[in-house]
């Protein structure tokens, strides 16, 4: 079921709570009509109050929704139970059946609460069910699915989480978001026909020229009197956005841990995507050697070689230098690895990188260490001893760290690298 079905039978059912009310606030009006003018106010009182429930109401059962998702969040952002359309604009995932609230009464014939046999504070056990194991024969309970807007779930997992909205800095750039309607001209088809502005145009002339009777006040519109509705292109600022991601691929990195960097990728990505529009991806994997792919390749790519991070380093310094200047765009470097790199020479070249390229150019870096059996786990220590310790300046500013045991940790690592 799509969350707009679930809206429409809501609404549906709030239609009919709203006409059960009205009809009751008119069969209290005083059958004389003694107080008609009493009661017609006391209605236009009772229909406000009406719509003020109804709204209330609504209210209630988006938080009902809210809370369900809230309760499963961590399972929907490790990738468990959620299907996401081919295009990405839609998200389902499974919800159990909303029941309005009633009461309902015992068929057995037993005691109620704090009755029976027992004294307090004994344990209650659950009875003993008759099922042998064999299959059944009874019907089952079944979650419905419910489907969301892509943007519509990211801003419930924004809010929950309390993300804060990544503020734009540089440049703009002029974009032609929508066109209105609203513009005027003197030529076009009788369907854009402004009538009031045409009578208007009609009347000022035939006054001006001293044609118009006060007597017999008739206005035959000419030719040059008629107007019509014309687009207005309406230009609005858009702050230009790039992510640039950034995978280990070695042989350290198994299935499991690019998985789960996959999975942040994929929420990061959508989070960055409602801050910005117009956003631009870039896709960086590397082993000891550093290549740009395209994104079905930087998701289904097989581990394999050594590892030298510095590579993927200087291939993102030089697309930022060389496609981004840094006063026009807001740059964000994702880069995925297990902590695993070859030789402290290398890591040496990679704070180099960071401390006079990639920092001062990006918007913030955010780098997701994945736990791995193989990996020595070293760099990320390395880069928050260096920057957040060992650096004189401000650039740890920028810099966003975490580190993801498992699945289920994904959602603290994004608490952890988008979060307040």
């Amino acid at each position: 079921m799509h969350s707009c079905d679930i809206c429409v039978i809501f609404i549906w059912n709030l239609n009919i709570l709203y006409q059960k009310h009205a009809r009751s606030a008119i069969c209290s009006f005083h059958p004389s009509g003694d107080h008609l003018q009493g009661d017609k106010a006391r209605y236009k009182k009772t229909k406000e109050e009406i719509m003020s429930e109804i709204i209330e109401d609504q209210r209630r059962f988006k938080n009902i929704i809210r809370g369900r998702i809230r309760d499963n969040l961590r399972k929907y952002l490790s990738g468990q139970d959620v299907i996401i359309s081919k295009d990405g604009k839609k998200i389902s995932i499974p919800m159990p059946r909303i029941e309005t609230p009633r009461f309902r009464f015992e068929d057995r014939d037993v005691g109620g609460v704090g009755q029976g046999d027992g004294e307090e504070g004994d344990t209650l056990s659950q009875e003993e069910g008759d099922d042998d194991g064999k299959a059944g024969d009874q019907e089952g309970s079944h979650a419905q699915e419910i489907e969301f807007t892509m943007e519509e779930f990211v801003k419930i997992i924004a809010e929950e989480l309390k993300f804060p909205k990544l503020e734009p800095k540089g440049r703009y750039k002029l974009v032609q978001e929508k066109v209105r309607w609203s513009g005027i001209k003197r030529q076009g088809p009788r369907g854009l026909r402004v009538i009031r502005r045409t009578l208007r145009n009609a009347l000022k002339r035939a006054i001006i020229s001293g044609t118009f009777d006060t007597k017999h006040p008739v206005i035959i519109p000419e030719k040059d009197d008629f107007r019509y509705r014309a687009p207005n292109p309406i230009i609005e600022k858009q702050a230009q956005a790039v992510i640039i991601y950034m995978m280990d691929v070695s042989g350290s990195m198994g299935e499991e841990q690019k998985m789960i960097a996959r999975i942040e990728a994929f929420w990061i990505s959508e989070w960055v995507k409602l801050c910005f529009k117009g956003i631009e991806e870039r896709f960086i994997i590397h082993d000891a050697v550093a290549q740009e792919v395209d994104k079905e390749t930087f998701f289904t790519t097989r581990e394999s070689g050594g590892t030298k991070i510095s590579s993927a380093y200087t291939l993102c310094a030089e697309m930022v230098e060389k496609d981004y200047p840094t006063s026009e765009w807001n740059i964000f470097p994702f880069h995925f690895s297990d902590g695993d790199n070859w030789g402290v020479d290398d890591n040496e070249e990679c704070l180099r990188l960071l401390e006079e390229i990639l920092l001062p150019a990006s918007h913030t870096f955010f780098y997701s260490q994945v736990t791995s059996p193989y990996g020595s786990g070293e760099f990320k220590s390395l880069i928050e001893g260096h920057f957040f310790w060992g650096s004189e300046t401000d650039l740890w500013e920028k810099i966003r760290t975490t580190k993801i045991d498992s699945r289920d940790n994904i959602k603290d690592g994004l608490v952890e690298l988008l979060g307040k």
